[in-house]
């Protein structure tokens, strides 16, 4: 009988390696063999759906919630963050050379967030 092949080796080893899904299916059933599981508040109900995933779209949804569970805030989102920090400072500017500062500074923010929503629109990603 001749020795196996470098394709015949990979296949039995890849055989033998276990996905992380069936790790997770393990996990899972022993969870629900002690009754952990059904102990859990949530247990049998639907998750609640996350704060606007369904005005996000589509193709952005999963992305979005990968960089949220990573603690990544997206760019865009970044932006209309930094576009609200600036406002609020407007709002309680007292000195006018400070006012003109923050206001170009928003100016420019608004200007980044128009190309980044016009450049998905034109890509037809919204």
């Amino acid at each position: 009988m001749p020795p196996p092949t470098d394709s015949e080796r990979r296949k039995a080893k890849d055989a033998t390696l276990r996905t992380q899904d069936d790790v997770i299916a393990e996990h899972l059933a022993q969870a629900l063999r002690s009754g952990e599981l059904a102990s859990a508040p949530s247990f049998g109900k639907p998750m609640p759906e996350a704060e606007g995933w369904h005005e996000t779209p589509a193709e952005f949804r999963l992305p979005f919630k990968i960089l949220k569970n990573a603690g990544v805030v997206p760019p865009e989102i970044e932006l209309f963050h930094k576009r609200a920090r600036l406002y609020a400072e407007l709002a309680a500017c007292a000195c006018d050379a400070t006012r003109a500062v923050l206001q170009r500074r928003s100016s420019e923010i608004e200007q980044a967030i128009a190309l980044r929503l016009e450049g998905m629109r034109s890509s037809g990603k919204l």
